[in-house]
């Protein structure tokens, strides 16, 4: 029998490889001068699939960063080829009962609430597939940028498990018929396509997706704080009320705004022809 030397180095590459990734952090985190907090999903070879550590740890940071003062945008990208693949498959396999799904999806939920309740934006930044649980993570995020070669989809029905939990974002986000569609046949929808239903705000050029998310957080950093984050709060509560609740929810929390010292600051200064004189945070 014949030696075959390279295909024994390759199977040894690939230990070390393995060897290498348990060693990484799961998640990567970085904040920059004008607290803009970046969270980086770092499980590339398994495209960033939704183990149950890495949902641990993308709650806690989310929490902890928006929990801190001087955070003003949360971003969420992820390293390889992929912008994450959903729940990690083999994770749930390994132990199958009722009560270890329940906890499991119970978990994810609780981080899909946490980027909502979070008080300052989450922006995803996509960067290859995101399907099923990574689908319905770029629906949960506030605003979402995505690589033209971005694709997307909630594919559980494929292997038998319709997409319940990211039918939850999905159908908030698109078009009941366009969420139904891609829910029934688990198809995968271009950027383009997803940026034409507003699953997602913009299309970059490939390469150019994380300066087009700079644009996106200039923007944002370049207003008032207090005013991001009341009104975060109140767009996603007012959604959930009857008009007129909503409509008394609104105005009082404008009232409580008109009266914060930015507002004052914004409106003098439109008055006065000037650029309002905001401080920072």
């Amino acid at each position: 029998m014949i030696e075959m030397p390279i295909e024994r180095e390759n199977i040894l590459h690939m230990s070390e490889i393995e060897s290498m990734a348990a060693e990484q952090p799961l998640l990567l985190q970085h904040t920059d001068a004008r607290g803009v907090v970046t969270l980086t999903m770092n499980r590339p070879a398994a495209f960033n699939a939704l183990s149950e550590a890495m949902l641990d740890a993308l709650h806690e940071a989310i929490e902890a960063a928006g929990g801190r003062s001087g955070t003003r945008v949360i971003v969420l990208s992820a390293r390889g080829r992929a912008f994450c693949a959903g729940h990690d498959l083999k994770e749930m396999r390994a132990a199958p009962s009722q009560g270890y799904y329940d906890r499991l999806f119970s978990r994810c939920s609780r981080l899909m609430m946490g980027i909502q309740r979070a008080p300052v934006p989450v922006i995803a930044q996509v960067e290859g597939i995101a399907t099923a649980a990574g689908c319905q993570l770029v629906a949960m995020c506030d605003l979402a940028v995505a690589a033209e070669s971005a694709r997307f989809a909630v594919s559980g029905v494929k292997l038998g498990l319709f997409c319940s939990t990211p039918a939850v974002p999905l159908s908030r986000n698109v078009p009941r018929k366009v969420a139904f569609e891609m829910l029934v046949t688990g198809d995968f929808v271009d950027a383009d396509t997803a940026l034409r239903h507003a699953l997602i705000n913009r299309v970059a050029p490939d390469g150019e997706v994380a300066g087009e998310v700079e644009r996106l957080v200039a923007s944002i950093v370049a207003r008032p704080a207090v005013a991001i984050r009341a009104g975060k709060a109140l767009f996603y509560r007012q959604l959930e009320q009857p008009i007129e609740a909503a409509y008394a929810d609104a105005a009082g929390v404008m009232a409580c705004n008109m009266m914060d010292e930015a507002a004052l600051e914004g409106v003098q200064a439109f008055i006065d022809k000037r650029p309002p004189a905001w401080q920072a945070g």
